[in-house]
């Protein structure tokens, strides 16, 4: 089970620096966006995914997979969409500087 370890960092950064977004304003809008955009994701990872498997573009060896899937691609595969989707907004919204009160009136 390799691949499901290498997911949990990805999917333990990806939290804590969304949740520390919190606080941020607009935290519910940039949170339905992300979640749109996770749809979006793992619809296109399903589909593409599962066809570059079934002609052999690459393969997954199952001693390293949780076992569980989606047509023919590991649910592992999807962590990264996921992730994308999530952490992509938060850092932006970390990392650009907050509007100063007088810039609000």
């Amino acid at each position: 089970m390799t691949y499901p370890l290498i997911v949990v960092p990805f999917v333990i950064v990806t939290a804590a620096v969304t949740l520390a977004t919190l606080r941020r304003p607009r935290f519910r809008e940039r949170m339905a966006s992300s979640g749109l955009l996770a749809l979006v994701l793992v619809g296109l990872t399903l589909v593409f995914d599962n066809l570059m498997i079934a002609v052999d573009l690459f393969s997954y060896p199952d001693e390293h997979l949780s076992g569980l899937r989606l047509g023919l691609a590991p649910i592992e595969d999807f962590a990264y969409p996921l992730c994308a989707a999530f952490l992509v907004p938060a850092l932006f919204t970390l990392l650009s500087p907050r509007p100063s009160p007088k810039d609000a009136a």
